[in-house]
């Protein structure tokens, strides 16, 4: 995706999670994260978008994602001002301004993809945890979600030694977008097949290997997958 659309979409994904929160019911399970509730959840992505504002200006605010208001109303209210927040900050610093970034020193430019990709997946969070259809299904949307992670989270997993290398190589196929990745280090072991949202979803942990297209060794497939590839 070209740098200039993440802002935009980020927008779309912040205002697609608020209107979700609206009519959630707040302590409905959240699947992928228990022992969170969708009131946790909301906590949690309203403070890591002032965090990521802090760390697109080069400093850092508060990490604590367990703060802020429990009841529902003020919660909603809670979410849009972070996430109207997180926004004026990245228009008013500029896709190149100097940040902090995982990685070090970067672009501020890195938080427009990186939260974005935040919201969707937990946009996705809250939309299962209350049995409805994920509102953003833009597919080039996921399939950067996907290339972040091959590209930028999981190097970094390795680069900190919070998992092992690889070994035996997957290739993702997203057949919306054909966009092909690998992942592993010792050579072709399968091939997964799916559109750019599951192979999001699977990479991301929110949903597992079976039933989906896959050639190749499965077990070898299983076993990389079931690494903690994202943070």
């Amino acid at each position: 995706m070209p740098t200039g659309s993440w802002l935009p979409a980020l927008r779309i994904a912040q205002d697609a999670f608020g209107d979700l929160l609206g009519t959630a019911d707040p302590e409905a399970p959240v699947p992928a994260c228990l022992p969170w509730t969708v009131t946790d959840l909301a906590l949690h992505l309203a403070n890591i978008h002032r965090w990521a504002a802090g760390m697109a200006a080069g400093g850092s605010e508060d990490d604590d994602d367990t703060v802020g208001p429990r009841d529902p109303l003020a919660l909603r209210r809670y979410y849009r001002d972070a996430a109207a927040h997180l926004r004026a900050a990245l228009d008013r610093l500029g896709p190149d301004f100097p940040a902090l970034t995982l990685n070090g020193p970067g672009p501020a430019s890195f938080w427009h993809r990186r939260q974005l990709h935040e919201t969707l997946v937990h946009l996705d969070d809250l939309a299962t945890a209350n049995a409805r259809p994920q509102p953003v299904t833009d597919p080039l949307l996921w399939s950067d979600t996907v290339d972040e992670v091959v590209t930028v989270l999981t190097p970094r997993q390795l680069r900190l030694g919070r998992i092992a290398p690889l070994g035996a190589t997957l290739t993702l196929h997203a057949a919306d977008t054909d966009r092909r990745w690998s992942l592993g280090t010792t050579g072709p072991a399968a091939t997964v097949t799916a559109d750019a949202h599951t192979l999001a979803r699977l990479l991301w942990r929110r949903t597992g290997p079976s039933g989906l297209e896959l050639t190749g060794d499965r077990r070898a497939a299983d076993l990389l997958l079931s690494t903690a590839l994202t943070p």
